[in-house]
Order: C-alpha cells, then sequence, then structure tokens
C-alpha cells in the first residue's frame, strides 16, 4: 500500500499540462540516500513511450550523475560494459497487473560498484532499453531519465506533483493546478505561490491545493517544511501562457522555418504544430529564457494544414550563428526545417578537419538537439549552372557510402576522388542519405533532420562543391532520401505521441523502421514536397533515390502483400511526388525503391519514375559457376523484358544491401578440377565477364562502391574482421539480427594498384566508355536479342551504326556457343584489338570459350579509353604481386614471405584502421628476382588490424594483419 501511495502522490493533476510530464520513473522511498535500498518503478506508458506494450524483457542502463561529473548527461560509474548485450542485474521486473510498470531494487552505493568511495551520488541516470537495444524508453524528448538522491537523512521536503520536466513547466493562464508534496518526516508545510502564502499542514508529511495561476509568464510555487529550527525547502517554476495572438504570417515568409529580413538584423521564425496551445522560442537570443514577448502568434484560430506558428526576432547580429530551440506546450524541441544541428552527444566526435570552426554545444542552457540561424551566411559561388543531365539509357550510377568510400569520411574528400570516378565513366553519383540522422555512424537510413546535410561528413558548402565538381566531369548527382519514416531525435516525432499529423501510430507494413509516414495526410505531402524541393534548389542535385518506396501507402500490408499487390494508391501518391519534383527541376531523376509486382511497375514506369532492377543473385550464380534450373538468367534485368516502354530500370549487381559478388565467389563458388571459381584471380576474371552481360544491355545501371576492383569483404563483416558464425565466433555483441551488417568496412583503395584487380577496372572503364559513346546504346529502336538463361550467354544488339555480339561462357567447364554474328565479315573484338574474318557461312559456326572466358565483338572498330591498360592473362600473371604474412594473428612479430618477378627495391608499410602508417620497414638495396623473407615487428602495436603493404616494381600486394597480445 505505501508503493502505491506513494505513486498517487506523484500523479499529476495539472489542467493544461502535456500528459508527456507524468513521472516516468519513481522511487521508493521518495527520500533515500546512497546508502539506502530503493526500489525504482518504470512507467513505459510515459517519456517518448519507447517501450510502450513492449513484449520483450526490459533492461536498465544505467549511471549516477556524481559530485564529479561536469553536467547532468555526464554519467559515472556506468552499469554494464555495453548498451547490447545487457547483463543480469540489469533485467527489470514486469508488474504482472500491468505489463507496462517494470521494477528494479537495489542500493546505489552497492549497485555502481564502480563509483570511487570519496564520490557522492547526487543523482541516478538511467535509460531502459529491449536486450538487442534496438528498442529504449527516455523521458519526454529523448533526455535521460534523472531520479535525485538525497544527500542526508535530515529533514528533506519535495514537490511532487507537477512533475519536473526539465527547469520550467508550461500551462494556460488560469490554468488549475493541483500541487502536492511530502517531507521525510512530521513538519509544518507551507505553500506560497510568488511568496504569497496558498495552503499551510502542521504536523503532516504530506500536502496537496489546488491554485489558479492567474500570472501570465512565470510563477514561483515553493514548499517549506519547518519542524523546530530546521528548514527544508523546495521550489518549481510555472510558466502560465496567455492565449495565443491570431496574426497572419507576415508577406514573404516562409511557411516553415526561418525567413530573414532587414538586411539579416531580424528573422521571421515558422512552425507546424497543430493541436499545440503555446509556443515560445527560446535561444541565444533570449538567453534560452521563454518571455511573453518570444511567444508565437497563431495565423488561425481553428487548425488546418495551412496553420503556422511564428515570431519575429529582431537584435541579430548578421553572420553571427545562433543555436535555437521551440518550447512546445513546455517540450524542448529544434526546428524540423533547420539547416544545421548542434548534437550534445555526437559532435564532440566531429574533428576540426571534417567540419572546422563547428558552434560549440550550448550546455548548460540546452537539452537535446538545438537548431542553428545564421543570416546572412558566407554563400556558395556555382561554377556550373547549366549542367547538363545524362539521358537515362547512358545513365551508369555509382551508389557510394561516404563512410565507407573515403577513410576520412567527409565531402572533401569524396571530391578529390571524383577523377578516379571520371576515369571509369560513371556519369551518375548516387550518394547514401547525407541529411542528419540519428548519430555519426551509420548508412543514413534513420534520419531526423531532412533539411541538414550530417556534419559528420563536413559542411553544408563541402556538400555543395563535391556536386559541384562533379558537375564539371559531367556526373549529376543523386541523394537517397528517406521519406517512408522518421527517428525519435525528429521533432515531429518528438511533438506527438498520439494523433500526429504526419505519423501513423502502426506502421502500415513489416519493413518499417523507425516511425512511419502517413503519405495520405496533406502534413506529410506538404513536408514531403518541400524536402524535394530544398535539395533540388540549394543544392542543385539531378534527383533521389527514394528509400523504401513500397511502403507509401495506407494499405495495411504483410510481408505476403508488401509489394506482391498492384496498389492503385500508391502509384497515386507517387505521381503525386514525382510532379512536384518535376515541377521543381524539369529532367530530374526519380529512383524508386521498389520491387512491386511488375503490373504496378510498369505503372509506375509510364508515369516517369525509375525502379530498381535488383539482380543480384542471378548475376552471383552466374559468376559463382551455377546455372542449372535458369538460376543465372539474366533476362529480367533489360525494362523492356518487364514491358516497359521507357528506360526506367536501373538494374544493379550490387548495392549497400545485398552481399559483393566476390565474396561469395571466394566463399562458395563452383570449381571443376583445377578450375575453381573460389580463386582470387579466376573470380576477379569471371566479374568481367559478368560485366560485359550486366553494362551491355541497354538501359541504366548502377554499380556499388569498389565493385569495379572486385571488392571481396562481406557486408557481415565485423569490424575485427569476423563474419558472425566462423569458427564458431560469437558476434552478437555486434547486433545479433543482421549481423554486422551496419558497421563500418575497411576502406581498400589500394585495390586499385593490384594488377588483376586494376584489370577488372579497366574491362569495366571500357565497356563504360562503349556503352555510352555508342548511338545504338541510346537508339530504342534498335534490335536487341537476349540468350541469357543458360551457363553460355550471348547478347545482340543492332543498329545502322554498329553491330555487337556478346559471348560468354558462365560454367566451369569449357563449351561452345554458336555466335550468331549479325552479318559475316570483319568482326573486332573490342577488349583485345583482334579480329575474326566471318564467312557467310559460318556466322553460325561455334566457338569454343574456356570456363569464364568471354568476348565483345564490334562490326567495326572502336577504340578503348585512353591510357586503359588491357594485359593478356600470361602477362597479369607475370605482373602479379603476391605475399604471406606468417603468424596471423601475430603478437610479437610477423615474417613476411614474398616472391619478386624482378629485381626490384622493396618497400614494406603497415597501416592501420584510420589509414595512418604505422610502421615503415626500410630495405636499403634491390632484392634479386625470387623469394625473399622480412621480419616486421609489432610487439609495440596495439590490438586491432592492419594492412601491411608490399611495394615491388611498381606493384603493390597487401594482407590484412590481426595484432593481439
Amino acid at each position: 500500500m505505501k508503493a502505491l501511495r506513494l505513486l498517487l502522490l506523484w500523479a499529476v493533476a495539472l489542467t493544461g499540462l502535456p500528459a508527456a510530464y507524468a513521472q516516468v520513473v519513481t522511487a521508493d522511498p521518495v527520500f533515500f540516500t546512497e546508502t539506502t535500498p530503493v526500489t525504482l518503478t518504470f512507467d513505459a506508458t510515459k517519456g517518448d513511450a519507447g517501450l510502450k506494450d513492449f513484449a520483450g524483457d526490459v533492461y536498465i542502463w544505467t549511471g549516477v550523475i556524481s559530485d564529479k561529473s561536469t553536467s547532468n548527461t555526464d554519467w559515472k560509474a556506468v552499469v554494464g560494459t555495453a548498451w547490447t548485450p545487457p547483463i543480469a542485474k540489469e533485467k527489470m521486473t514486469r508488474s504482472a497487473s500491468n505489463p507496462n510498470l517494470y521494477t528494479i531494487s537495489f542500493t546505489p552505493r552497492t549497485y555502481y560498484d564502480k563509483l570511487p568511495a570519496g564520490d557522492k551520488i547526487l543523482k541516478l541516470a538511467m535509460l531502459f532499453r529491449s536486450a538487442d537495444g534496438s528498442k529504449s524508453g527516455r523521458d519526454t524528448g529523448g533526455k535521460d531519465i534523472l531520479v535525485d538522491v538525497a544527500q542526508t537523512s535530515a529533514l528533506s521536503v519535495r514537490i511532487t506533483g507537477p512533475t519536473t520536466a526539465g527547469n520550467t513547466q508550461f500551462v494556460n493562464q488560469n490554468a488549475k493546478v493541483t500541487v502536492t508534496g511530502t517531507a521525510s518526516a512530521a513538519a509544518t508545510l507551507t505553500l506560497t505561490l510568488n511568496g504569497t502564502q496558498v495552503d499551510q499542514q502542521t504536523n503532516a508529511t504530506s500536502l496537496s491545493k489546488e491554485v489558479t495561476l492567474t500570472q501570465s509568464g512565470n510563477n514561483v510555487l515553493k514548499l517549506t517544511a519547518t519542524s523546530g529550527s530546521t528548514t527544508a525547502t523546495d521550489e518549481i517554476n510555472i510558466f502560465a501562457s496567455p492565449a495565443a495572438t491570431v496574426a497572419a504570417l507576415p508577406a514573404g515568409a516562409k511557411k516553415d522555418g526561418v525567413t530573414y529580413l532587414n538586411d539579416g538584423k531580424s528573422a521571421i521564425l515558422a512552425l507546424t504544430a497543430p493541436g499545440k496551445t503555446a509556443v515560445y522560442a527560446i535561444g541565444e537570443f533570449n538567453d534560452w529564457q521563454p518571455g511573453l514577448q518570444y511567444q508565437l502568434k497563431k495565423t488561425s484560430a481553428t487548425d488546418d494544414v495551412n496553420t503556422r506558428w511564428w515570431v519575429q526576432i529582431d537584435g541579430l547580429t548578421p553572420g553571427q550563428e545562433y543555436a535555437y530551440q521551440f518550447q512546445v506546450d513546455g517540450l524542448r524541441i529544434a526546428d524540423p526545417y533547420t539547416e544545421k544541428v548542434l548534437d550534445p552527444n555526437n559532435d564532440r566526435f566531429i574533428t576540426a578537419a571534417t567540419y572546422p570552426n563547428l558552434k560549440a554545444y550550448p550546455t548548460g542552457k540546452a537539452t537535446g538537439i538545438v537548431s542553428v540561424l545564421q543570416s546572412n551566411e558566407p554563400a556558395y559561388t556555382w561554377q556550373v549552372t547549366n549542367f547538363q543531365r545524362p539521358s537515362k539509357l547512358d545513365m551508369v550510377v555509382y551508389e557510394l557510402l561516404v563512410r565507407d568510400f573515403v577513410v576520412k569520411h567527409d565531402y572533401k574528400t569524396v571530391t578529390d576522388s571524383l577523377d578516379y570516378l571520371k576515369r571509369l565513366g560513371i556519369n551518375v553519383l548516387e550518394l547514401m542519405p547525407v541529411n542528419e540522422f540519428e548519430g555519426n555512424e551509420s548508412w543514413g537510413y534513420n534520419p531526423s533532420f531532412y533539411f541538414a546535410p550530417d556534419k559528420y561528413y563536413g559542411t553544408k558548402n563541402d556538400l555543395k562543391k563535391l556536386i559541384d565538381e562533379a558537375h564539371k566531369r559531367g556526373i549529376a548527382v543523386v541523394l537517397d532520401m528517406v521519406l517512408n519514416h522518421s527517428f525519435g531525435q525528429s521533432p515531429m516525432v518528438q511533438m506527438y505521441s498520439s494523433n500526429s499529423p504526419w505519423f501513423n501510430a502502426v506502421a502500415t507494413h513489416p519493413y518499417n523502421v523507425g516511425t512511419d509516414f502517413n503519405h495520405e495526410s496533406d502534413y506529410t505531402r506538404y513536408f514531403s514536397k518541400q524536402v524535394i524541393k530544398h535539395w533540388l534548389d540549394e543544392y542543385h542535385v539531378d534527383g533521389y533515390r527514394y528509400d523504401l518506396a513500397g511502403g507509401f501507402s495506407q494499405v495495411q500490408k504483410t510481408e505476403a502483400t508488401y509489394e506482391s499487390v498492384f496498389d492503385q494508391s500508391r502509384v497515386n501518391i507517387w505521381k503525386d511526388y514525382y510532379a512536384a519534383q518535376q515541377a521543381a527541376s524539369p529532367g530530374s531523376y526519380a529512383i524508386l525503391e521498389t520491387f512491386v509486382a511488375n503490373e504496378e511497375a510498369k505503372a509506375l514506369s509510364a508515369a516517369g519514375l525509375m525502379l530498381w532492377g535488383k539482380m543480384t543473385n542471378n548475376y552471383n550464380e552466374a559468376t559463382m559457376g551455377y546455372n542449372d534450373g535458369n538460376k543465372s538468367d539474366l533476362s529480367w534485368g533489360y525494362y523492356k523484358q518487364r514491358g516497359f516502354t521507357e528506360p526506367n530500370l536501373v538494374t544493379y549487381m550490387e548495392s549497400h544491401d545485398e552481399d559483393r559478388l566476390m565474396y561469395k565467389n571466394l566463399r562458395f563458388g563452383n570449381a571443376s578440377g583445377s578450375y575453381s571459381t573460389k580463386n582470387l584471380n579466376t573470380a576477379l576474371s569471371r566479374m568481367e565477364t559478368a560485366g560485359a552481360f550486366f553494362f551491355l544491355v541497354p538501359g541504366p545501371r548502377m554499380i556499388w562502391q569498389f565493385g569495379e576492383v572486385g571488392y571481396d569483404k562481406g557486408i557481415f563483416m565485423c569490424p575485427d574482421g569476423t563474419y558472425p558464425g566462423d569458427n564458431g565466433t560469437d558476434n552478437t555483441k555486434y547486433g545479433k539480427d543482421d549481423g554486422c551488417k551496419l558497421s563500418n568496412k575497411p576502406v581498400l583503395d589500394d585495390y586499385y594498384d593490384t594488377p588483376n584487380r586494376r584489370h577488372l577496372y579497366d574491362v569495366y572503364r571500357s565497356l563504360i566508355a562503349l556503352k555510352t559513346s555508342q548511338p545504338v546504346f541510346e537508339n530504342t529502336s534498335a534490335t536487341f536479342a537476349q540468350n541469357v538463361t543458360g551457363a553460355v550467354k550471348t547478347l545482340h544488339l543492332s543498329d545502322a551504326s554498329l553491330s555487337m555480339t556478346v559471348l560468354g561462357n558462365f560454367d566451369v567447364v569449357a563449351k561452345a556457343v554458336s555466335p550468331e554474328f549479325q552479318a559475316a565479315g570483319t568482326w573486332y573484338n573490342y577488349l583485345d584489338g583482334t579480329t575474326l574474318t566471318v564467312a557467310a557461312a559460318d556466322v553460325n559456326k561455334q566457338i569454343t570459350l574456356q570456363p569464364g572466358e568471354y568476348r565483345v565483338y564490334l562490326s567495326k572498330k572502336v577504340a578503348v579509353p585512353a591510357n586503359t591498360v588491357l594485359p593478356t592473362k600470361a602477362e597479369r600473371a607475370a605482373l602479379a604481386l603476391s605475399f604471406t604474412a606468417v603468424p596471423n594473428p601475430a603478437a610479437s612479430a610477423v615474417r613476411l614471405q614474398y616472391t619478386l618477378p624482378q629485381t626490384t627495391q622493396v618497400s614494406v608499410s603497415v597501416v592501420n584502421a584510420l589509414g595512418a602508417t604505422v610502421r615503415t620497414i626500410p630495405v636499403a638495396a634491390k632484392q634479386a628476382t625470387g623469394t625473399h623473407e622480412l621480419l616486421v615487428p609489432v610487439q609495440d602495436l596495439a590490438n586491432g588490424i592492419y594492412i601491411v603493404r608490399l611495394q615491388a616494381a611498381g606493384k603493390v600486394a597487401t594482407t590484412r594483419l590481426l595484432v593481439q597480445h
């Protein structure tokens, strides 16, 4: 009964106060010291309600705020070693009568056993999470949950209702507030409002009084306990908001976000927040105090999709950055339309090299994400203002994750790499999501701020320069845009626990993550179209790849019906968004990540939308050498095969979501006798064959980063270089659901210097050049035939300008193929420069192809790109440089064994995971042809993964080394 009484004592009875203020965690007893046993009760329906109705086990994640902490976010003595997996003593006990209530009991000084003996516990800090860490329960706005710890057993008093969700509570003016309080011992309890006594109880341990807040602005409630000569006090601030003024948004002001006026000395802040009572602007312009002059007006007394809250801020210094938030019915949020955010948890990991002069977070003034405004900020001067986008038939897309493409994970280094991509011949660069996402290390599919580029990759002008420099090189830029869902740092998610104008309470499809957008809502339609327009206008991007496009529907779906059933409403939504995109930037690309039933795909294509064409499994079966039962049928990669009248199918062998073909070749490839697709050089040569049957099919193509050099690290590779399940390895610490799919992958840019990998790059380069230079590939009336279902495959393409015949053997044994040349005469082998004279009687004469062999014949001579080196297989073998490193793992030293093809100078270096050279081994004299050994000390290197690089005869070979002491 005592616990129940305390829970009731903490309850809120406050007119106009949001339900989010209800206590997330209660303590029994209310007053406890660090040596007092305490029971904490977590209510999963309160705060951000992230674990509401969760059926699995719930665990606490907790530390303390001690007298050594620098802030309320500086946790000490954190229990457990990682967010996941939890340990046994963190498990909460679920209530038998209420499945959303959980308890845990402990004595703080004993439970937080990492805390130094002399440190004092001021507060308990906590969050709650599921066993796998994917779901969490936090305070409102995603904040930490804090519980005060009494510093003495002497008389104490506390106002227990209304509960504190920050320094100041917000209510409507004239609201009736029930104030409750409790004392640790019987005393005279006196309650005052703005210095005037409103209640007094003698010889009491509790008090409850209803008061009316008639004074607008700040009100101070103070509770005093007096026992003899001992006095204790507690107070809270409550801000009483008058009714919002109704006034039209000034002419020229944006409907949402920031509009600058008066040469940058003023700004209008506008916000969509239907159903809210009072909104204030707080920030560095008012020392984070919500004065009445900063209360936002409302454009209409009633709420509809056109109603906005707004306020004009004067007295700004042009060019200066100001941090700010909105206080919406007491909840502090960042501006959803901000173009820059400050993050109290993640900004510290962004270096000055990546983002120079990054504004400091306003510690002690704000909590959670804050937005930034800056009038008269330095503008980017665009060099290319008339970029001509490649035609869809010419498109060769390169999908890239900034984090894993360059070691420095920034826009500037990607810009420096554009010549590499230009030389390869790609003409569309597709960037995985770059708008602000949760954390730093991410694929980007957990977005929260849609108008701000993520600072972990650099500044907004760095991104603009990347796009501008790409345009200089004839390369379009497409952004991966995630409008299916948003995550918990999003202000739009935080503002509503129910009845959201933008989001569904329950996702409409099984593949949703985060919070599901409702694309039938006018609010969502408006917001999405503003996002689409923003990046086209402000950053000059050339279009979007829309993530999870199949989820844009309010028709409830299961795994079976998600994309297999025609959904006209989904088609209508996409046609509406496509029209808005084309109005903003005619001719911009709209590519849908969707694999809907073909009739729906045809309807989307007919409307002008492009679709992803996944062919990963089929191409991988071919490269591995498995061709029985049409496993390696490649025909579905051609847009007309699907009944599309326009080239709106972006076909790919690899994307960010699929495992790497080379990884599976080397692990699972087929073999016959001495021929094995598990052999590195054999697997690479088979990727050339696949490339011929990929790039030379009419229509848009896409490759994943480093596919051009045979990247062979699997998608589930973990940071320590292992894979889940390998040799009994337990990788659940990295996330047991998908292994290490989302974790960083090594940037192996040295692959380009390895002869056989460089050869693959040059073959891809030559095939892309053929595709993009020859008019036959843009002629939709050209004759095209494909026979690509079995092990032996052929392509035939012809118009008046050129005929092409492509032959390939994807078997692991030699096979004969009937070439079916389109005409007699001289045919030119495009890649090796040889010719073949074909008599009229021999157009169908069989040609024997060795396993993995392919040929690209043209009816006229077409030169490969200048400076392309295409050595023969024998030449490549002679140029090959390889070595072994034993032992591996190594603790003190590793012995390198290598064979040199000629007398040459040798150099050896060791590079860490960040790309820094940590050891160089001097080899003074040239070494002769033959086998050599070299000892490399590693005893002083930290445990981890390193790359050992051997350079000789103008070639580079590398191997991965695990140092493990």
